[in-house]
Formats: structure tokens, sequence, C-alpha cells
């Protein structure tokens, strides 16, 4: 038995602000080395300008401090973290990674996945128009890791809509896939729980979706809605808005006996496999 939790936030561009309400959130969870924690994309830093995260990553590049204070988290309230997404210096581009990084409840950091799909669209919104690659590298690199007894696939946000993504994940032994984000509340609204169902459902995987949720600083709105979704698409727990956590216990042997029943990985035609 497992037990996974998602905290939603309404996070500043604030770094210290941020960690506070995070740690908050933590010491309200149950302790435990078989506990995943999905904290949403942007965790540390989010309303402000794009531009702004550039210089913080700049800042905190040398000292690594943004993973240093995640990984203290992670290690004080002896929980597997996953840390939403960080803006971590790309110096040979002089951009940054949107990237999710893992670390174990002993506070040891094993698995970093920077965002492979940019968000750069038109929404009507506040906002109007999103161009995350002007100062955002994108990631290259598929990344699972192994958190104790659970096989966890990393993705962020937009990645949602890119169901190759979630198969290669899937086919790399993923049993979790963790989707920390900060959807619009207008692509949110539409698409938010029907793409995540339908990636549980058609991968026979558990969904852990970690939001941001309300108005921020710069007057964009986020969708919110953080999820927990079983391999049978069922919605285990939800936060539809504020500020607040889910957690539910699961028995990853569910797995085995859904795609035992239905075999999709045995039937698909289309995987090559992975070498």
């Amino acid at each position: 038995m497992v037990k996974l939790s998602a905290i939603q936030l309404t996070s500043m561009p604030n770094v210290a602000a941020n960690l506070a309400v995070i740690e908050q959130h933590l010491s309200n969870l149950a302790f435990s080395d078989n506990h995943l924690v999905v904290l949403p994309e942007c965790c540390l830093f989010f309303g402000g300008k794009d531009a702004e995260q550039l210089a913080l990553a700049k800042a905190t590049y040398k000292e690594n401090a943004l993973i240093h204070q995640l990984s203290a988290l992670a290690k004080k309230y002896r929980v597997n973290l996953v840390a939403g997404s960080i803006p971590l210096y790309h110096p040979d581009t002089d951009k940054f990674t949107n990237s999710s990084c893992v670390f174990l409840s002993s506070g040891e950091q094993i698995a970093q996945y920077d965002k492979i799909h940019l968000f750069d669209v038109k929404v009507d919104d506040n906002e109007k128009n999103y161009l995350e690659s002007r100062y955002t590298q994108a990631g290259k690199t598929l990344v699972s890791a192994n958190v104790n007894q659970m096989k966890v696939g990393l993705t962020v946000c937009y990645d949602l809509r890119f169901p190759e993504l979630y198969r290669q994940l899937t086919t790399l032994g993923a049993e979790i896939i963790t989707v920390p984000s900060a959807f619009t509340k207008v692509t949110g609204q539409a698409h938010w729980e029907t793409l995540l169902r339908a990636r549980a459902i058609e991968n026979q995987v558990y969904i852990v979706a970690a939001g941001q949720q309300g108005v921020h600083e710069n007057g964009r709105e986020t969708w919110g809605h953080s999820m927990i979704i079983s391999p049978w698409g069922e919605i285990l727990a939800c936060k539809t808005e504020g500020q607040g956590s889910i957690s539910v216990d699961v028995c990853l042997s569910e797995l085995s006996r859904i795609r035992s029943a239905i075999p999709v990985a045995e039937h698909n035609r289309f995987i090559t496999a992975l070498k």
C-alpha cells in the first residue's frame, strides 16, 4: 500500500513565501517512506514575468539553492517529493529549464525531468498569448524514477496533450505518472479532466495531477482541480478550488489486475520496444 498526495497552490513570485506555504501543507500530511507528494508546476515562483524566472534561475544556479530548499523539506517531513517544477539555469542557451525534481524521503535527489513540450499558444484569457520558449529551454529526455515501491513517470503541464509521451513512460515501466501543472482557467475548464482521465485509462496507470489555482499577482488565472485518478479512470480525490491537499491510499497490485483483464500493452501493434 502506498499513499499518493497532491498539493494545490496559488503561488506567488516570492520563493520564501511559497516555501512557507508548501511547508505548512506538508506538515499536515502523514509521514511515511511510502508516501509520494506532488507539487504544482512553478511551485516556488509564479505570477511574475518569465524574465524574472530566468533571473531567479541565474541567481540560484551556483549554490543550487532551490534544489537544497526542496530537498530539506522532503527530508524534514519524510515524504518522497515530486517538486512540481522549478526554473534551473541552462548556461549553454542562457535560458532555464522548467524542471520537475524528485527527492526521496531521505532528501536525496534521484531524478530531474525537463519539460519537453513548451506552451506557445494563443488563449482567450487575460494574457492572450503565451510564449514559454522565449526564456525556457525545452527538455529532450523521458524520465522515470524508482521511488521505493513506486515506479514514477514524470511530465509537466502541457505535456498532458501529447499521449505519445505517456505511452513511452508506461513502456518504461511507469505505474504512476505525475502531472504538476498551471493550466489556464480557459483550457483547464475545457480539457483538464478529460485529458487526465484519458491518460490514466489508456495507459492503465495512476495519475497524480497537482495544479496551481486562482488569480495570481500578474492577473493570470489558473484552473486548479488537482486530481488523483485510478488506472480505471476513476477520480479518487479532487481539490477544486483554493490551496490545500488531497491524499489517497492505493494498492499497486490493482494495476496488475486491470492490465491482466484488458491487456492493452500486449494488444498494441504500434509499440516499438525501447532499447
